[in-house]
């Protein structure tokens, strides 16, 4: 496979985050490295922000939180994506002590979890979720004894010393002023833990996931010579910011580069906002790039004759490129270019499996997409497709520097993926077990992903280990693959694919609880959204189609109609470990057959 990466010189090599900016503000002081909306009326007002103001503020706030006795101290922060957000991160981290990012969906008492367990002295919290649940959890905690808020709003903080943001940049302001050069000097390990994050994913259990400063910038190296990105790109953060697929590639990786952020007001206004900030690249879950697609869809299929033809030029222009025209798509899907800004180029779909057929289509219409593969063990990305040699299933070669193999390969080897280089974590914190059980001797991580390699080097994810059904005969049944397959029902939202150990049946009966896509059904059939037993029978006959194409023990058999959509983490993936779905589960009945399934 023909090699596209950039060469990486000794000077854009970084060990840590002050160099980082360091590099960043030498290279582009000039240049916007945020635009903020500061009035939400028409006309909009902002304020833009250059790398050398960035820097300035990021010294004024670090020198400030170093002065309030904080240098080595674990200091939570929670919030929206916003400029406070990512100013609170690096001033933090750039030589005082080790920053602890918060999901700010989290219930109270799983806030006061990651406080107690980091032993977090400092919260810096955003005034627009200063609400009960978050007092609930500091009420649950007894570690954090300074509240900062990044607005200029007062609140009540019983027994808490209580700053805002604005006030300590003039505070840093003033010291700087008077030499106060304690932050400006402190020394940086780069190889110590810098960022503490607790990820339960779709497992239910929290771990706290060491990474030093080291791991992410080698990540952030790797990602720069995948991508066709410079100073002229701008970016829409859209996804959490606090997860680190967004942290790490939509907000450090973009200052590394040096190009510009902006900040989605909320995922209903990702349209509008796109219009407003016209990105060049957006990083984005597969989960929103299929509405995008549907939308697309929807607006060229008002009428059979735009169907086609709009198929048709979907497949002309994937010949066009086939054959070397790169803009083909470009050129002839410009409206569609239009309604998403007019300058977005690159997409890279990331934290989930992505649709082949959406990601193909998505490519002939003139965007890279892009896929990429990690988790926050790997700061996070460990494979990303390239713009040569790209494969629509696949989530593309292992970065430069990072080795990925299969280990325990089966007869088609498919087998766990493991992972070794400079962005691998830590360990896990206060975890030594958990750590050793991933975390070998000789480097390599073992994932809890299966999957394969193409002989190109090209990986293809096949499912999570955990999920595994394993059949009363010893078989091994992966359910994302099932799902997948599923997914391509046309009246299927979601779906949850699992394992019936019905003590009845001879064998492990293989069920999927289906959420119906409302739209589709109504435009398609005359079927009511209450018609429980007619959805299930339209799905049902779908469903059988899908298992004529697998061996008898994957063979679906019992099918569930839900009415609501699942619970998902804030990248979007079901949580599967949830009792409530787990009760859902057990609710239906169905049958190979096609008998009733119960809505829920």
């Amino acid at each position: 496979m023909e090699n596209d990466e950039k060469r990486l010189s000794q000077e854009d090599r970084i060990d840590n985050f002050r160099e980082l900016l360091d590099r960043s503000v030498r290279r582009y002081g000039e240049r916007e490295a945020f635009i903020l909306k500061i009035n939400h009326k028409e006309p909009a007002e902002y304020r833009r922000i250059i790398y050398k103001e960035f820097r300035e503020e990021v010294d004024r706030l670090g020198t400030a939180l170093t002065e309030l006795g904080l240098k080595g101290a674990r200091i939570g922060v929670i919030g929206e994506n916003r400029y406070e957000w990512c100013l609170s991160y690096l001033a933090v981290t750039c030589g005082c002590g080790v920053i602890v990012p918060i999901d700010k969906e989290l219930h109270a008492d799983e806030v006061a979890m990651i406080l107690n367990q980091s032993e977090a002295e400092v919260l810096i919290f955003s005034g627009k979720i200063f609400d009960k649940n978050l007092q609930d959890a500091l009420k649950l905690n007894d570690t954090v004894r300074i509240l900062i808020c990044m607005d200029e709003e007062r609140h009540e903080a019983e027994n808490k010393e209580y700053f805002t943001i604005g006030e300590l940049l003039q505070r840093g302001a003033r010291l700087l002023e008077n030499g106060d050069r304690s932050y400006l000097d402190a020394e940086i390990d780069s190889h110590a833990m810098s960022v503490l994050l607790f990820t339960s994913g779709t497992t239910g259990v929290a771990k706290g996931v060491m990474l030093s400063q080291r791991n992410i910038c080698a990540d952030i190296e790797s990602v720069t010579q995948c991508l066709d990105n410079d100073c002229t790109d701008s970016v829409l953060s859209i996804l959490p910011i606090h997860h680190t697929y967004e942290c790490t590639c939509d907000f450090l990786e973009i200052l590394y580069m040096g190009a510009r952020i902006a900040f989605c007001d909320g995922l209903r206004y990702i349209a509008k906002n796109v219009q407003e900030y016209q990105p060049t690249i957006l990083m984005l879950v597969p989960l929103i790039i299929e509405n995008v697609y549907s939308k697309i869809m929807k607006q060229a299929s008002t009428n059979p004759v735009k169907r086609a033809a709009f198929r048709c030029m979907l497949w002309t222009s994937g010949g066009l490129q086939h054959i070397g025209f790169k803009n083909a798509g470009r050129k002839m899907f410009r409206q569609v270019h239009e309604t998403l800004g007019g300058r977005l180029r690159l997409i890279i779909a990331g934290a989930a499996a992505m649709n082949p057929k959406i990601s193909k289509d998505m490519n002939r219409m003139g965007f890279k997409l892009r896929q990429g593969y990690g988790l926050t063990e790997c700061s996070p990305i460990l494979c990303v497709s390239r713009d040569t040699g790209n494969a629509d299933a696949s989530v593309g070669p292992a970065m430069p520097r990072i080795e990925v193999k299969i280990v325990n390969q089966d007869k088609d080897g498919r087998g766990e993926i493991a992972a070794r280089g400079e962005n691998i974590m830590l360990g896990y914190y206060r975890d030594p077990e958990a750590t050793a059980a991933v975390l070998k001797e000789d480097g390599w991580f073992y994932t809890g992903d299966r999957g394969y390699m193409d002989k190109y080097g090209r990986v293809y994810i096949t499912g999570r280990i955990k999920n595994m059904i394993v059949n009363k005969t010893g078989k091994n049944i992966y359910p994302e693959e099932l799902e997948e397959k599923l997914m391509k029902i046309p009246y299927i939202l979601e779906c949850v694919v699992w394992g019936d150990d019905d003590a009845k049946e001879d064998d492990t009966v293989i069920c999927a609880t289906i959420v119906p896509k409302e739209e589709a059904i109504t435009e398609k059939t005359r079927l009511s959204m209450e018609d429980t037993q007619g959805i299930h029978d339209l799905i049902w006959k779908e469903v059988k189609k899908v298992n004529k194409g697998l061996p008898t023990y994957k063979k679906i058999q019992r099918l569930v109609i839900r009415r609501e959509e699942f619970e998902k983490t804030t990248t979007k993936k079901i949580k599967r470990y949830l009792s409530n779905i787990t009760k859902f589960f057990t609710s239906g009945d169905g049958s190979d057959s096609g008998s009733s399934g119960k809505a829920v």
